[in-house]
């Protein structure tokens, strides 16, 4: 434009072009400079922080490259603060020995020391907890006083995993029934003109997928609810020997059973799951959300040996609406399953924190737990004796990290081991979270985006202080600034 315009007009109309802010660079630079910015203040941060637990995980993007996310959490200012800590990509491999490397080059760079970092929390793959060149393994091998965690939210898809051979074939079936027609576009549009027709609440099914948690308890509700529908939409379709098949089930009484109650148990287990994600969780959510799950399953397993199944809503409406009985087959098959579920949670979820309840309430009658010293025990008696201490723990809006970490100065060592405990993350949620935004950033239409600025500052509690970018970052000030 300005070549034109000094070719045609002049360069005095030329100068005035130039002043136009119409550079494909702008906005990329700005996004980088506000990104370098809070990048800045986090590393600040880490430095001045005695402590920090990360997270991390990685994926794959849209145009093939593997990306790898590690978030911290820190104490900062009377707060424990999380954020996105690193987004890089892992340009060959993504074994073990690679994903560390990218990291350790991002602490070196930064000069954040390893022994600083007490915990890591990864999925629980291969190629990071490998015993010999794991991530985490090479990890605790530069940072002695650091642990590592399993996901809690991995561990309890791996909790509903463990299914047996009949109700396997089962949940099978109910997938090749949604993938026939979610599968095919136009049985999908015929389907959803069945439902139209018929006046259904619901005019489409989920696809499952095993690497969403909660796929299985949606699919298989909303299949359950549509059986009527589906029933008649296969009927109207030439016959086959699948859709034939699909009628025999959705006829079948004994199948039909089986489908509710894996809808209800799946449904029930959603909720626990979306109980343990977010950012607040720690390990006594965790641990209060599990025991409450197991004495559920022990009160669902006396439920069904008394043959009471109100504590499975869509399968006793069902059986109330149809007078039918569950077969001694079916509920062999239920109260096994019950009990593998009750098994592989204590299998997974061993951990147990009777001695950490003086950190959860450090007002209750407490014995001397074993991991306090003496001085640090009778902190805890002080703080116990404390009437205005014992109000704010009471308060509306407690905060149990803000209020350890509100005692910091007054009783240090007790507070900095119980930052010590609260501080590891329990989950990847952030990085799950973080591959969300990656995936919408990064999307076909923008396979070329680096796009680790703009995640930054999407995923990052920081907030920007412009007069500090502008002083640091832009020599010269553009017209439009």
């Amino acid at each position: 434009m300005t070549e034109i315009v000094s070719c045609v007009l002049g360069e005095d109309a030329a100068k005035k072009i130039t002043a136009v802010q119409c550079s494909n660079n702008v906005i990329s630079d700005r996004i980088h400079k506000i990104s370098d910015h809070i990048q800045d203040e986090l590393i600040c941060r880490l430095k001045n922080s005695k402590m920090f637990a990360i997270q991390l995980d990685e994926s794959t993007d849209v145009a093939g490259l593997s990306i790898l996310l590690v978030f911290v959490r820190y104490p900062f200012k009377g707060s424990i603060e999380e954020d996105l800590f690193l987004c890089a990509p892992l340009e060959t491999n993504t074994t073990g020995e690679e994903i560390f490397k990218v990291i350790d080059s991002h602490m070196s760079k930064h000069h954040i020391e390893w022994n600083k970092c007490i915990d890591v929390c990864s999925d629980g793959a291969a190629a990071m907890i490998g015993k010999i060149k794991g991530t985490v393994t090479r990890i605790k091998s530069v940072a002695p006083k650091c642990s590592s965690s399993h996901c809690v939210l991995h561990r309890h898809a791996l909790v509903t995993m463990k299914i047996s051979y009949e109700l396997k074939t089962v949940l099978d079936q109910a997938v090749q029934i949604v993938n026939y027609v979610k599968s095919r576009p136009l049985q999908s549009r015929l389907f959803k003109k069945v439902c139209e027709d018929i006046g259904s609440q619901h005019q489409s099914l989920f696809l499952h997928t095993q690497v969403r948690w909660l796929s299985r308890g949606r699919v298989l509700l909303r299949l359950f609810e549509l059986r009527n529908e589906l029933k008649i939409f296969f009927t109207k379709q030439p016959g086959s020997a699948s859709t034939d098949a699909f009628v025999d089930l959705l006829h079948d009484e004994v199948w039909l059973i089986k489908l509710a109650y894996l809808a209800d148990i799946f449904d029930k287990l959603n909720v626990i799951c979306k109980a343990l994600q977010g950012k607040t969780t720690n390990i006594f959510t965790v641990n209060d959300k599990i025991s409450s799950l197991e004495n559920k399953i022990d009160f669902w397993i006396e439920c069904v040996d008394q043959h009471n199944y109100e504590c499975f809503i869509i399968l006793n409406d069902f059986l109330k609406e149809n007078e039918l009985q569950v077969t001694s087959d079916v509920e062999k098959n239920i109260h096994e399953h019950l009990i593998s579920l009750k098994k592989s949670l204590k299998e997974y979820f061993p951990e147990k924190l009777q001695d950490m309840n003086w950190l959860q309430n450090p007002f209750a009658d407490h014995t001397k737990p074993s991991m306090l010293t003496v001085s640090e025990y009778e902190n805890l008696i002080d703080i116990k004796c404390s009437s205005s201490l014992k109000q704010k723990f009471g308060a509306e809006n407690f905060d149990l990290n803000n209020f350890w970490i509100g005692l910091q100065d007054e009783y240090p060592t007790i507070v900095e081991k119980a930052i010590t405990i609260l501080l590891p993350f329990v989950t990847t949620y952030r990085c799950e979270t973080g591959f969300s935004a990656y995936a919408y950033t990064k999307n076909k239409y923008r396979n070329r985006l680096d796009a680790a600025p703009d995640l930054r500052i999407q995923l990052s509690d920081i907030k920007p202080n412009f007069s500090d970018i502008l002083r640091k970052y832009v020599k010269k000030f553009h017209s439009s600034h």
